[in-house]
């Protein structure tokens, strides 16, 4: 995704909640319901750190560091050949801890950062992609509707132009806005958590990569921070609803004047 439709999101989530909520009761039917808050935050989470949307949904609370700052990722829940897959931790950027402390908001009291409805597991690992593809149902070949659940096209972007968008893309939008920050390929390939290098170099190549990947996430967070600050500067100008506060970075503190030099008499 290009950073205007990361915006147009931002900005569609937002509207669609603040129309849902500004319709009387018996009206809010006929407008479309938001997306829920914790499939938004996935969303993001997906774009600031790179992750698959499954072994996303699939974490859990006693991974996550908020004093390190730090998402870790076993290998068990990872997408990927058996003997391949390795345990990868994240070192939250100030975009995706902020994803995060919303997100623990809502379902910290559970051991799931995604529960399911009895809280006992984590959500079905399908069910963002469900939902994000079902509101944009014109990209669907259906013979019929489908039963309890929504369908419109109120999250396709750019008017279609580009097609439908899948959680997927989020993290390849993520690995693509690293390249542009020229972070290094093979530290982008780590972020991902892909194996890199040949066998032979796996075996013999071991320097600890953790610096330049804190240093990548951190690049992308703030690259991600710069473009919704833009889009709610816009909305504000334009009388629109506000982003989440979760996406919209603090101002800065104004840069302190150095002091004057006397002038000698």
């Amino acid at each position: 995704l290009k950073p205007h439709e990361l915006q147009e999101l931002a900005g569609i989530f937002a509207d669609m909640e603040s129309a849902y909520e500004a319709a009387e009761d018996g009206q809010k039917y006929d407008v479309p319901r938001p997306i829920p808050k914790t499939a938004q935050l996935a969303t993001w989470i997906c774009l600031g750190t790179l992750t698959r949307i499954g072994e996303t949904l699939m974490g859990e609370w006693k991974h996550v560091d908020f004093a390190q700052r730090t998402w870790f990722i076993p290998k068990e829940n990872v997408k990927g050949q058996e003997d391949k897959k390795t345990d990868l931790t994240v070192q939250l950027s100030d975009f995706a801890l902020k994803q995060f402390k919303a997100l623990h908001a809502r379902t910290g009291h559970t051991d799931w950062i995604f529960p399911s409805k009895n809280a006992q597991s984590h959500v079905d690992v399908k069910s963002a992609t469900k939902l994000i593809g079902s509101r944009q149902v014109r990209f669907k070949k259906r013979s019929s509707k489908l039963t309890n659940r929504r369908e419109d096209n109120s999250l396709v972007l750019a008017k279609g132009s580009n097609g439908k968008w899948t959680e997927h893309d989020m993290r390849r939008t993520g690995a693509t806005m690293m390249q542009q920050l020229r972070v290094l390929r093979h530290v982008i390939d780590l972020c991902q958590n892909h194996a890199v290098g040949t066998e032979v170099q796996q075996s013999y190549l071991h320097h600890d990569d953790k610096e330049q990947m804190t240093e990548a996430w951190a690049k992308l967070g703030n690259q991600l921070d710069a473009i919704m600050a833009s889009e709610a500067a816009m909305r504000a100008l334009e009388g629109k609803p506000p982003l989440a506060a979760h996406l919209v970075p603090p101002p800065r503190a104004p840069a302190r004047e150095r002091p004057k030099p006397h002038s000698s008499v």
